[in-house]
């Protein structure tokens, strides 16, 4: 069988269903073949400024990038169609996270080293304070603002106008996009996937001889997938171009706008959405408050999925309590591994752990073998066979992240997780976020899960923090529902109830909202801020518990 790039395989839907519209936008709606005239395009004008591969892959190292990096500082609007040209070009796209600080994404351009940025308008003025001097090309896309351009910008749509609209620059499955973590926990990282493993193992592709099993895939799809959440962040673009790549129509939520969950239960309600995709509780939560209000007829709706970060049980049943026909899909994955496990729940028949994909298994503690069904040994998430090959000029991070165990190429992100009797993985939450309190292990996301249940509560965030008494102590983030005057007392009580005392929370800070990125994973940096004993005491009476 062969390998194939990620636009290879564009190529050959874009051939077989040319009218068929593939992107939805706000008032922005593109077939198919639009958008690989639009890439194509983009991809010769890059080309055309000099850009592409510099070194074969052949003769680099895992951690090691040979081909010029274009950084994507965009919202979703023709997200697909840029990186698409981007990976025409042979060049590497890079995601950068738009709810970052400017100093944050000067830092994180530095690290890329990109000579082309790629931005909507409105972050023109981050662009002029935070591009790198050895950037050289700028492009803007227009999104309504009047912000600022930086000297020397030229326009997409000048780019694409120059493109060739005829030459085909051949590429290789070789050729690399780069996926940058999301930082929730230290200074991101970019993860360097070959395409054809990105495709097989986060895109749900295959391996094909021709193009005729893609030919026959399309001609069987035509759904309308919805993906909520930003496409500036691994999951969104895996969801997004797992669709693409099948022929189904992706409506992307215009994220000029914070996230409104009325706006995006009329956008499926009016695209008769087959599915949705979610990111955790910031999604979640607001989406069954508006549920309640009756007035959305979602027929079309097959599936909602939800990963990235953790689904609160409660809102889990109360998504299937109000759509009985929807099944609740729930993924695991992360940056280094790709979509690798999957929970599918239906009303009355919701599960909690993971049914592993190809290569998605549990490695022991000591990273020497693999578990098996019904092992007790608390291990590491782990996958095997098609993973990164590792991380940007970092050969440390890179041979430990990215072991080689029983001879099988591994990606070993960094969470625990035990492996239940039938084979399915129970996640107990990422180990660098692990409270180590007098000698006691507490996995933060269980603490959450019971606070987050609670009825008087909209949200939840644990963490630790230094204490000379037990090293560290867990340390509770509440946010109240509005009205609701819950106390300490009563959160400590419940806590109680169904945990081990050394998990119970040693303090309960009451805040207005909890801080989270906008890939809806929890800020974690901000919480270690609003946790430290010294902003604690200054809080005052109002947000801490007594």
């Amino acid at each position: 069988m062969s390998e194939w790039s990620i636009g290879a395989v564009f190529d050959a839907v874009a051939q077989a269903v040319p009218d068929r519209t593939m992107t939805v936008c706000g008032d922005r709606r593109s077939t198919f073949g639009e958008s690989a005239a639009r890439a194509r395009r983009f991809a010769n004008f890059l080309a055309d400024s000099g850009f592409g591969e510099r070194t074969p892959r052949r003769r680099l190292r895992r951690w090691e990038c040979g081909q010029d990096r274009v950084a994507l500082l965009m919202r979703n609007d023709l997200y697909p169609d840029v990186m698409l040209g981007c990976l025409g070009a042979r060049t590497v796209p890079v995601n950068i996270n738009t709810q970052y600080t400017p100093g944050e994404i000067r830092d994180l351009l530095a690290y890329v080293k990109p000579r082309g940025i790629v931005f909507h308008r409105s972050f023109g003025p981050i662009v002029a304070a935070a591009a790198p001097q050895d950037a050289e090309l700028l492009i803007s896309i227009e999104d309504g603002s009047v912000a600022a351009e930086p000297a020397g910008t030229i326009s997409f749509d000048e780019a694409v106008r120059r493109g060739d609209a005829e030459r085909a620059i051949p590429t290789s499955p070789d050729d690399l996009v780069m996926m940058c973590t999301g930082g929730t926990t230290g200074r991101p990282k970019g993860v360097l996937w070959r395409q054809s493993d990105m495709y097989v193992s986060s895109m749900n592709g295959a391996d094909h001889d021709s193009a005729q099993p893609l030919r026959e895939l399309v001609r069987m799809t035509g759904q309308v997938w919805f993906a909520v959440s930003p496409l500036s962040h691994a999951a969104g673009i895996w969801t997004a171009f797992a669709g693409l790549l099948a022929g189904q129509t992706i409506v992307l939520y215009d994220d000029r706008k914070p996230f409104d969950p009325r706006h995006a239960l009329e956008i499926a309600q009016r695209e008769n959405a087959a599915l949705m995709t979610i990111v955790g509780d910031a999604y979640a939560g607001p989406l069954v408050r508006e549920l309640h209000t009756g007035r959305y007829e979602l027929p079309s709706l097959l599936a909602i999925g939800s990963g990235g970060a953790a689904t609160n049980p409660v809102y889990k049943r109360q998504l299937l309590e109000l759509l009985p026909h929807v099944m609740v899909v729930e993924g695991y994955g992360a940056s280094e591994t790709g979509g690798m496990a999957f929970g599918r729940s239906r009303q009355g028949a919701e599960v909690e752990t993971f049914a592993p994909g190809p290569g998605a298994t549990a490695v022991s503690h000591d990273r020497t073998r693999f578990l098996e069904p019904g092992d007790t040994e608390v291990g590491w998430a782990a996958r095997a066979g098609r993973v990164p090959l590792g991380y940007f000029h970092d050969r440390e991070a890179t041979e430990r992240t990215f072991p080689v165990i029983d001879g099988k190429r591994m990606a070993i992100p960094g969470d625990r997780a035990t492996v239940d009797g039938d084979g399915t993985l129970r996640l107990l939450g990422r180990d660098a976020l692990v409270v180590n309190t007098g000698g006691e292990k507490v996995f933060v996301e269980e603490v959450e899960q019971v606070l987050r249940a609670h009825p008087e509560i909209v949200d939840a965030l644990v963490i630790g923090r230094p204490s000379p008494r037990w090293g560290q102590e867990v340390v509770a983030l509440v946010c109240r529902r509005p009205g609701e005057t819950v106390t300490d007392a009563v959160l400590r009580r419940a806590c109680k109830a169904e945990l081990a005392g050394f998990k119970v929370p040693k303090e309960f800070i009451f805040v207005a909202e909890i801080r989270r990125l906008g890939n809806g994973k929890p800020d974690y940096r901000w919480a270690a801020k609003r946790v430290a004993p010294s902003v604690a005491e200054e809080v005052g009476s109002e947000e801490v518990g007594a």
